[in-house]
């Protein structure tokens, strides 16, 4: 029996002591798994809105397709690989770079078209947050040792690709059937719902929480 141990790569991102850079890199790279377990799973649990499911089943069946190239493709990592105690995995393409940029592509799309809006200037926050983040995700995998430059940007464009695919797929074919998912027992009994089509989310919510605070119908009895 091989006594090797292996470790749960989705969280363990080696950098050279001391390297502040590398340090703050590190934990960049563990932005997908933010959004991943963070976002969407609070998603889930406190908005379970149909746009954000949808969101992450795009980043599920991105992730799928870019592992699948990978194994099919199966381009090896750079030679820090043996540091970093990644060669029996492939590189091609960056599955951190395609993630980002997907979420990024989706979630400027989305911004753009005003689906579901929370903030009043959330085109802002893609273009100086999410983007950014997108692209320092793609460097520390490079500068971390983790991949070639090429397979970085293999995956960016992949990332870019698949969100602009499936954000088209969703808006133009899935979203037909939204009301229908809505009205299903399912969508009442886990109070799924669309709200893409209210301009202001934020406002929305504001407006009609003060509302119900007046009513009697909505007061929580004691």
């Amino acid at each position: 029996m091989s006594n090797q141990l292996r470790a749960v790569t989705l969280t363990h991102v080696r950098y050279q002591k001391g390297d502040q850079l590398g340090h703050f890199l590190a934990w960049i790279s563990l932005v997908p798994v933010f959004i991943s377990l963070g976002g969407f799973v609070s998603h889930f649990i406190f908005r379970r809105e149909l746009q954000g499911m949808f969101f992450a089943l795009g980043l599920l069946i991105s992730q799928f397709i870019s592992d699948s190239i990978k194994l099919a493709v199966r381009e090896a990592r750079p030679e820090t690989c043996v540091m970093l105690e990644m060669c029996d995995s492939h590189g091609w393409p960056s599955s951190h770079s395609q993630y980002m940029f997907f979420f990024a592509t989706y979630f400027t799309l989305m911004t753009y078209k005003k689906l579901g809006i929370i903030l009043r200037r959330q085109i802002w926050v893609a273009g100086f947050v999410v983007w950014p983040l997108a692209l320092l995700t793609m460097y520390s995998r490079v500068y971390l040792g983790y991949h070639t430059v090429a397979q970085v940007f293999a995956g960016a464009s992949l990332g870019i690709f698949l969100g602009c695919v499936w954000f088209w797929v969703v808006n133009s074919r899935i979203k037909r059937v939204f009301l229908a998912i809505e009205e299903s027992s399912i969508g009442r009994l886990l109070y799924i719902k669309d709200t893409s089509h209210i301009p202001n989310l934020l406002e929305f919510e504001y407006e009609n929480a003060r509302a119900a605070r007046r009513h009697p119908s909505y007061k929580r009895s004691e």
